[in-house]
């Protein structure tokens, strides 16, 4: 019996990196899986190959920032479905720079993706886990939370109010029927510096990434981890770094 045979998830963010790893690997271990990014044409290949491997896929055309592409979301995990299990919610951006470069554009995206895309994936996933009895939000926050280097401040800032908003999510469901987790990587070897505007940042970003990345299916591991658990168990939060990384 694969231990993830009887759960739904839906995962934002998941045409590449850590999504796309933790969909597959979830769909290896048994779980049925919607993928929702804003790139259709990706999503629908990864789906594609999923199934071609034996595992259960669907997709979404999301945008996490429209609060209705999440409502969708959840909406069509159901409808296809019967219901929703588990909501990650992975989508993110990082156009990093120092505040004094006063970059409010990329202050902006990261507000609106890392944080109210969050957001709005509580407000579309909460009142469905309640019906149903049962549910857990999943995001993927960011060490840069738990020690703030130059350049990071605002992306993470947008990180901590995710761990704010899962800490006030939790106080608000020891009813057990809402778990919240909230995972922490470090260097993993993704995409994300693509979304850096600074190109020494970027280019610095990149090399750290090469030099100590771990790979996205690191992180994918503690998610399953995290979901497999019994519905008595809350694994609130996880660090997951490489282990040369400081």
């Amino acid at each position: 019996m694969f231990p993830l045979h009887d759960k739904i998830v839906a995962i934002t963010g998941a045409s590449g990196g850590i999504g796309e790893a933790t969909a597959r690997l979830l769909a290896r271990r048994g779980a049925a899986v919607v993928l929702a990014a804003r790139r259709g044409e990706r999503i629908d290949a990864i789906a594609r190959d999923m199934r071609e491997e034996g595992g259960r896929a669907a997709t979404c055309v999301v945008d996490v920032t429209k609060a209705e592409d999440l409502r969708r979301l959840v909406s069509r995990t159901v409808d296809r479905y019967g219901r929703i299990d588990v909501l990650v919610n992975n989508a993110g951006v990082a156009p990093i720079s120092p505040l004094a470069a006063l970059d409010t554009e990329g202050w902006s995206a990261m507000i609106d993706v890392n944080l109210r895309g969050m957001l709005n994936g509580v407000a579309a996933a909460l009142p469905v886990f309640r019906e149903q009895g049962s549910g857990h939000l999943v995001s993927i926050v960011s060490v840069a939370g738990l020690t703030v280097s130059p350049s990071m401040a605002v992306y993470a800032a947008t990180k901590n109010a995710v761990r704010t908003v899962h800490e006030g999510l939790r106080t608000e469901s020891t009813d057990g029927v809402v778990r919240t987790t909230a995972i922490s990587p470090g260097y993993v070897r993704t995409d994300l510096a693509d979304s850096m505007a600074d190109p020494h940042i970027r280019e610095q970003t990149r090399k750290n990434m090469d030099a100590m990345g771990i790979p996205p299916e690191a992180v994918a591991r503690a998610v399953a981890f995290a979901i497999e658990q019994p519905d008595d168990v809350e694994i609130g939060e996880i660090t997951v770094r490489p282990t040369v990384q400081a």
